[in-house]
């Protein structure tokens, strides 16, 4: 039984970890869209994008049509 307890609280810290992790954000482009995401968006790339992942996709907007990148609280 022991081992049991051991697992599951393994487990449990794992799943909290996990979902402690993850940043839901809200883009708003220069139009007025708002794109939400379930992570923060990448936004230090050289290409001047935005990339982000909606839906199991991933998706890109040019830097120059953001307004803002705020996270959801």
């Amino acid at each position: 039984m022991n081992v049991k307890m051991t697992i599951l609280g393994l487990s449990l810290a794992g799943l909290a970890t996990l979902a402690g992790c993850s940043s839901p954000s809200v883009i708003t482009t220069t139009d007025g869209e708002k794109i939400m995401t379930a992570d923060r968006p990448e936004t230090d790339r050289d290409d001047g994008f935005v990339e982000y992942e909606q839906n199991g996709q991933e998706k890109r907007v040019n830097r120059s049509e953001v307004r803002s990148i705020e996270e959801v609280k």
